[in-house]
């Protein structure tokens, strides 16, 4: 016995005729008859009383039937599930962060993501550096956002945005009339910094900005907690635009005046991650940063590499690609695309104006309509190639 057998046994159940039960198979009738009566053989009882006008089921058979109604349920939520989480449509994301998700536009991505994606479930675990990899390395997290600088090498990423850093300062510092501030005006200042043993990468990033003589002292505490001993008189700070926007009590955020006084945030995970869900939340945040230029970078998409997150896009993330150049062809009424015509492919989901040709993003099939398909960027006829 098997689950064809049971298909076999519901569908013939369902049409009262092994005839059309068949049909609905697209299958031989005799292959029907076969199988129910080997099914039958195996169960030792009739399953069906066969009548000139067709068939009904046995009060054996109904009872069979009720079972079999109850497996080929399971094995269609089965299926269902299996292709929901190989979508990624369904699933957890344990994100860990070295910064708090505060302000934009790390809450605008999340907020988009949460609107299209309500059935993932997304945990936040916020970590210094050397625990998130930690973390990671021992799979109690799946993907870190982090600074750039603090990236490991093993670690597969892709940069998302770059935010701005403001100098915090005491409120009651004299620097607090300037409107700005350089990196001279700080570096005689005490700058306080979140440090570990294991880890010092905040230290060593603001090293670079100011040099070796740079006097600092390294807590192993909260951003905010560093925040409070600024506003006690200790020294000073340095923070991102986004966590400026929250506010502190006693301190202030001040801008420096470096074009390059910046931080760049990096989404990192481990290359042999096997995670339809993890991809296409990396996949959907870097090109959502991209549109949006928040890496203030114009360049191609970065690539996810190998294993689940890397294969995800070329699978359900192109299907997004595919809608956003539905959208752009419905914007044009007047083209129509006939048998022979080449489609440009550029990986975008744009379209082509100049030209007047739709430009896609992958060289699988996309209908056009009932009679036309669109493989390999030309338009063909349907069942022929």
């Amino acid at each position: 016995m098997d689950i064809r057998d049971l298909e076999y046994l519901a569908a013939s159940a369902a049409s009262g005729n092994f005839t059309r039960a068949a049909e609905s198979l697209g299958i031989n009738t005799s292959a029907v008859s076969r199988r129910i009566a080997r099914l039958e053989d195996e169960l030792g009882l009739p399953l069906f009383e066969r009548r000139h006008s067709g068939v009904c089921l046995t009060p054996g058979g109904r009872a069979v039937m009720q079972r079999a109604r109850r497996i080929l349920g399971e094995l269609e939520a089965l299926k269902i599930a299996g292709a929901e989480s190989g979508a990624g449509d369904v699933g957890e994301i344990r994100l860990g962060v070295r910064l708090p998700p505060i302000g934009t536009p790390l809450s605008n991505l999340l907020a988009d993501w949460r609107a299209r994606h309500p059935n993932v479930i997304l945990t936040v675990s916020e970590m210094n550096d050397h625990d998130l990899v930690s973390a990671v390395e021992r799979r109690y997290i799946d993907v870190v956002l982090t600074a750039n600088h603090a990236l490991w090498p093993r670690a597969a990423s892709v940069a998302l945005f770059r935010e701005r850093l403001v100098a915090v300062i005491p409120a009651a510092h004299a620097l607090v009339r300037k409107p700005s501030l350089c990196w001279d005006d700080l570096r005689d200042e005490i700058i306080l910094v979140q440090g570990w043993r294991e880890s010092q990468a905040a230290r060593d990033f603001y090293t670079a900005f100011l040099g070796g003589g740079a006097r600092f002292r390294a807590h192993a505490a909260s951003k905010q907690s560093v925040f409070a001993l600024v506003g006690a008189g200790f020294g000073i700070t340095f923070a991102t635009s986004s966590q400026a926007e929250a506010g502190f009590p006693g301190v202030v955020f001040k801008p420096i005046a470096d074009r390059n006084a910046s931080i760049e945030m990096a989404l990192a995970w481990l290359p042999e991650l096997e995670d339809p869900t993890i991809g296409r939340f990396v996949a959907f945040l870097r090109d959502e940063a991209r549109s949006r230029n928040l890496s203030g970078e114009n360049g191609s998409a970065a690539e996810l590499g190998e294993g689940a997150v890397g294969r995800h896009e070329a699978r359900q993330h192109r299907r997004d690609q595919f809608r956003r150049f539905d959208r752009a062809l419905s914007g044009l009424a007047g083209e129509r695309l006939a048998v022979g015509n080449k489609v440009a492919m550029n990986g975008g989901g744009k379209l082509d104006r100049e030209l007047h040709r739709p430009v896609v993003g992958d060289d699988a099939q996309l209908q056009l309509g009932q009679g036309h398909l669109l493989t390999r960027g030309r338009v063909r006829e349907r069942g022929r190639e």
